[in-house]
């Protein structure tokens, strides 16, 4: 009989589990992948670390938890910087001061202050209704059509007009020459991968890979006082509402026979018709300089059974479904559910991290 069974050996579940040794409790740990470390799996291909699940920066302002992670790995000082290509145009991302000044020749911020908020004026949006005008108002017409526009249409297969505006206020602008993507007191890549970090959070702990737990769920659940649940909140209740909205990933990946294919570790697409939305080049996450690259190819789609989920569509109709399973998840007290797809919630790692601590300290 086991204090707490695990489903998930990602970010929140070893977290959680490493919590849980810690305090002298047994913990089993169920993951029905054949690794540990969810969406931030790595391995190794050419000596190089690839993220297979797509890019994984991580970034924080958080000192606990930048401290924390710090306990399982050493970090290294990669800052995110990704370029966007349109139609083979390059242009800065976040959008700064370089964006500005390819895209209009100015070089003063008070001129591309005023640029965009004649554009904005210019398309006549008060309060953003949506993505589209949410967009517009922070980085005017021209900004939203060439770097944002197809870029997000082809994310979230929709238009830009019926998402969300919440989608887009975290896009990050400045007036400044800063190239640093996140604002972040702490950013890095753990060296030697991801997963050597979830293993180390994992040691001494039992942990069962290739198991749904879903599927003898009966069984499983005898054996242990607490269920701790990562996976689909709508699966674990058997879809009875119907299934919740994601967004899913394909990925090609190959291996190249040259030392540097683009540059840089992130490079955007954004114009619609390129179908992918990005390249990654893996070696350059940690200044790799191996004679061969690896890069990754990422398309975005609509989630099917089968299918990974990666990111909730959190519009109105989806809250209101996902609250429908929070309230069946309610009358569970020997249950928690956490993380990303437990939550239907948007996490960044450092959130995960968090929250999982928060729930450990509660038990």
């Amino acid at each position: 009989m086991y204090d707490y069974l695990i489903v998930g050996a990602g970010l929140f579940g070893a977290v959680f589990a490493h919590e849980m040794r810690e305090k002298g409790k047994s913990v089993l740990v169920l993951d029905k992948r054949q690794h540990v470390g969810g969406n931030v799996y790595t391995r190794e291909v050419e000596g190089i670390q690839v993220h297979e699940y797509g890019a994984h920066i991580f970034h924080t302002n958080d000192r606990t938890v930048w401290d924390y992670v710090n306990r399982f790995a050493e970090f290294n000082r990669y800052t995110n910087s990704p370029v966007a290509n349109y139609h083979g145009e390059l242009y800065s991302l976040p959008f700064n001061m370089y964006t500005f000044n390819k895209l209009w020749g100015v070089v003063t911020p008070q001129e591309a202050e005023a640029e965009i908020d004649r554009q904005r004026r210019a398309a006549g949006i008060g309060e953003p209704k949506n993505l589209e005008e949410q967009a517009i108002s922070l980085v005017g017409t021209d900004v939203y059509e060439k770097l944002v526009k197809g870029y997000t249409e082809k994310q979230w297969g929709r238009p830009c007009s019926e998402l969300p505006a919440f989608i887009i206020r975290r896009l990050p602008v400045r007036f400044t020459f800063d190239n640093n993507y996140f604002n972040a007191r702490f950013q890095g890549i753990p060296m030697g991968g991801y997963t050597r970090m979830v293993e180390r959070m994992l040691e001494g702990i039992q942990v069962r890979l290739g198991v749904d737990y879903l599927e003898d769920r009966e069984a499983w659940d005898a054996q242990a006082r607490t269920i701790v649940y990562t996976g689909p909140i709508d699966r674990f209740f058997d879809y009875c509402y119907g299934p919740l909205q994601y967004r899913s990933v394909r990925f090609e990946t190959e291996v190249l026979d040259t030392p540097n294919y683009q540059g840089n570790a992130v490079v955007n697409y954004t114009d619609r018709e390129t179908p992918y939305t990005r390249v990654i080049e893996h070696k350059h996450f940690e200044f790799g300089t191996q004679p061969k690259t690896v890069v990754s190819r990422e398309y975005s789609s609509e989630w099917k059974p089968g299918d990974e989920p990666y990111y909730p569509v959190n519009d109105e109709r989806n809250r209101e479904l996902y609250l429908k399973y929070r309230a069946l998840a309610d009358q569970k007290p020997q249950v928690i559910f956490g993380g990303r797809l437990g939550e239907y919630k948007y996490y960044d790692m450092d959130t995960v991290i968090a929250r999982a601590l928060e729930l450990a300290d509660q038990r």
